[in-house]
C-alpha cells in the first residue's frame, strides 16, 4: 500500500513537472511573440481595404495579446508533445519509445496544416459569402475585437482537429484503441464531429458543410492509419513470438 502511495506521489510529481515546462515553455513564446505582433498583424490584416475599428483603448492591446497567444500555443505543441512523450516513456518499450518520438514532428506539422486550412481557405469563403449576404442593405463595419474574434474562432479549433491522425495513430500505437473500435465508433464518432463543426463554425449551412467535410475526412483518414500501424503491431507480435 505505501509502495503504491510513494508511486502515485512520484507519477504526481512528474507530471507536475511535465506542466510546469510546457508553461514556461508558453511564457517564454508568448513574450517572443509579442515582440513581432505588429508584424503579424500587419500581415493578417494586409487584404482588407479599410482599416479596423477600436472601440476603446484597450482593444488593441487585448488583440495584440489574443495573436501572441495563438503563435505561442503553436510554438508550444512540440514542446507538449515531447513532454507528454517523456510522462509516458517509462512504460514504453525500447521500440514502442521511438515510434511515438516519431510523432511529435506530425502533430506540429498537422497543428499548422489545421491553422492554414481555416486562415486560408475557410474563414475568405466564410468572411466573403458573410459579406455577400449583407449585400447592399447593410454597411460592413468590422471592428477590431470582432473580426479577430471572428478569425481566430474561426481558425484554431482546426489546428487542434488536424491533430486527430497523429494522435489516433500514436493511442493504436499504445494499444489503447484500435481500428476495430474506431469503424464501430463511426455512427458516434460522425454524431460528435457533427456537433462539433456546428458549434465552431458561422450559423449558416455554408459554413457547416465546409467544416463538417474535412473533419469526416480526417476521420476516416485516421481509421486508415490506425489499420496501418496496428497490423504493423500485429506483425512484430508474431515475429517476436
Amino acid at each position: 500500500m505505501d509502495k503504491t502511495k510513494m508511486n502515485l506521489v512520484q507519477h504526481l510529481g512528474e507530471l507536475r513537472k511535465r506542466i510546469i515546462i510546457v508553461l514556461i515553455a508558453f511564457i517564454v513564446f508568448l513574450c517572443l511573440s509579442f515582440i513581432f505582433v505588429q508584424d503579424i498583424h500587419q500581415f493578417l490584416v494586409k487584404d482588407l481595404d479599410d482599416k479596423l475599428a477600436l472601440l476603446g483603448p484597450g482593444d488593441i492591446l487585448w488583440i495584440y495579446m489574443m495573436i501572441a497567444g495563438v503563435v505561442a500555443i503553436a510554438a508550444t505543441i512540440p514542446i507538449a508533445a515531447f513532454q507528454v512523450w517523456k510522462f509516458v516513456k517509462p512504460a514504453l518499450k525500447k521500440e514502442e519509445q521511438k515510434a511515438t518520438l516519431a510523432f511529435i514532428p506530425g502533430i506540429f506539422l498537422l497543428f499548422l496544416l489545421g491553422i492554414s486550412f481555416g486562415y486560408f481557405i475557410l474563414f475568405p469563403i466564410v468572411l466573403s459569402f458573410l459579406e455577400n449576404l449583407a449585400g447592399e442593405q447593410f454597411e460592413a463595419f468590422f471592428t477590431v475585437d470582432k473580426y479577430f474574434s471572428f478569425m481566430i474562432n474561426l481558425t484554431l479549433p482546426f489546428g487542434f482537429l488536424f491533430e486527430m491522425p497523429a494522435v489516433i495513430m500514436f493511442l493504436t500505437k499504445l494499444g489503447i484503441i484500435n481500428p476495430h473500435r474506431l469503424v464501430k465508433a463511426r455512427k458516434i464518432s460522425y454524431f460528435v464531429l457533427m456537433i462539433i463543426s456546428v458549434v465552431i463554425s458561422p450559423p449558416d449551412l455554408v459554413s457547416d458543410v465546409l467544416v463538417i467535410v474535412p473533419l469526416l475526412i480526417l476521420y476516416e483518414f485516421s481509421i486508415t492509419l490506425s489499420k496501418i500501424v496496428f497490423r504493423k503491431k500485429i506483425e512484430l507480435l508474431k515475429e517476436a513470438s
